[in-house]
Order: C-alpha cells, then structure tokens, then sequence
C-alpha cells in the first residue's frame, strides 16, 4: 500500500515537524493497511502551545493492533525517541481502531498507549474520553488521513460538561486523600491549570488552552485564587527538573482548598449554561 500523504509543517516548530513526519512515515510502514490517519490534540490543536507543551497524538487504525505489530511499534518508539530533538521525548498518545473511535463506549478494551516521556506501549483508556474526542473532532491537526469529522461522531456539549465534572470530582477525592501526589512544583501548578482550565470548559461548553483558562479564571473566579493561578503559570517551564523538587508548602495548602473550591463551583453550573 502506497504510504498516505503527511502534513509537513503541522506545527509552528521546525525540528517538531521533522520529528512528527519521521513518526508518521515509520508508523505507515509498519501498519501498512491497518493505518487510518494520524492526528494532534491537545495545545497544538486547542492552541497556545509553547516549547513546554506535550505532544498529544491520535492514530486511527482499521482493527485493533496485533501483539506483533504492537512490538514492531514499541521498537519505533524507541528509536523516535532517541531523535535529538527535545520533543522526540513528549509525545503521548493512543492507537485506536476506527470502531472505537466513532464514539466512547466505557465497556471497549483499553487501546494501545505510551505517555509522554515514555517509550513503553502499554494498554490504558488515558486519552480514550470525550475530551480527546472533542478536540480531534472540532480542532484536531491531521498529519496524515482523512479529516477527523469522518471518523469521530460530533461530542454533545452536555455529555462533555458531565466527563469533566466527574474528572474534577474523581481527581479532587484522589489528590484530598492523598496529598503528597501534590507535592511537586511540576504537579502542583499542574493541578491548579488544570481546574481552571475545566472550569473555563464547564462555562463554555469547549475545551480551550491552559492559558485561556488560566486568564479566564484570573477574571472571574474570587480574586483570592489570582495569586496562585499567576504563579502556577509562571512555573510551567522546566517540568523535568520541578518534578523532583518539593512544592512550596503555602502552594500546595492554597492548591487544595482551590480544588474544593473549585468543586462546589462546578455543582452550580448547569448542564445547559454557556
């Protein structure tokens, strides 16, 4: 099968692009018959990605991939990874069969995945949700395949408001029972982005940037919150080096009375408001 055209300049960087065209062509050669498009999310869809951003992909296939040419991926991983480029190292994503994809069925087997810093394929429904689905549907790049609205169904804006408020619930009782999960400055800041960032969705009925969120919430959330929102922006950079650093302790108690507080305000929003 004749590979399928790639998009050569999907992203502002042009050492990302080589890299996501070198995992692109290696990635058709192995699937062959089996690949159905490749895609990005996250910040290089959503927009207002930077040098400290993830890599988010999707890659469609035809069928659910066998153990084999899981480990021919594994090895490609591998060697994408060992590129020079520093964002050879961030990309995660998932390898998702067309069936799965259309729609996010909770019972489906967990697809192939590998997390950003990884080479490790394991089988996890990280990514596997409406907020991928969402943003692949309605902003996702494709590097190569067909447009992603051919693939993924529209997400109903009531359905996504209602994963994000069980992510914030789940996440919130998981972080409040055990905080030392909290107690980086990588992961701290992380937590305090990202409920802004589901609070902005909860509002907009969108998924929108860390930093949209983060502006938003500066705006309309208690202005007590500004403080600890700013500085959790200004740490973004250098997450390599912070997840190894322990959190400022006035941070990381500010950062759980935020999910609280975040909590009660997302049992106010009503499924319908935009």
């Amino acid at each position: 099968m004749a590979q399928l055209p790639i998009n050569t300049r999907p992203t502002p960087y042009d050492d990302l692009n080589a890299v996501l065209v070198a995992f692109v062509t290696d990635m058709q050669a192995i699937l062959g018959d089996a690949f159905t498009g490749a895609y990005l999310h996250g910040s290089f869809a959503i927009g207002d990605a930077d040098e400290h951003s993830d890599v988010d992909f999707l890659v469609a296939t035809e069928r659910d991939l066998a153990d084999a040419e899981v480990a021919t991926l594994q090895a490609m991983h591998g060697r994408i990874y060992a590129r020079p480029e520093p964002w050879a190292q961030h990309l995660e994503g998932s390898y998702i069969a067309r069936d799965a994809l259309r729609r996010c069925e909770p019972t489906s087997a967990p697809p192939v995945y590998v997390d950003n810093g990884s080479t490790t394929l394991i089988r996890s429904h990280h990514n596997n949700d409406l907020v991928m689905r969402w943003t692949v549907h309605e902003r996702g790049v494709t590097l190569a395949g067909p447009p992603p609205q051919h693939l993924i169904d529209p997400v109903a804006t009531d359905d996504l408001r209602q994963e994000v408020r069980g992510v914030m619930r789940d996440w919130g009782a998981q972080l409040r029972a055990d905080h030392q999960q909290l107690n980086t400055r990588w992961y701290q800041p992380f937590a305090v982005l990202s409920y802004c960032r589901m609070l902005h969705t909860l509002h907009t009925g969108a998924i929108g940037s860390k930093r949209a969120g983060a502006e938003w919430a500066q705006q309309a959330l208690d202005p007590r919150w500004a403080g600890l929102i700013q500085r959790a922006w200004d740490e973004r950079p250098n997450p390599s080096e912070k997840v190894r650093q322990p959190a400022d302790p006035a941070d990381l108690a500010s950062t759980l009375e935020f999910i609280g507080y975040a909590l009660d305000l997302a049992s106010t929003i009503r499924q319908s408001e935009s």
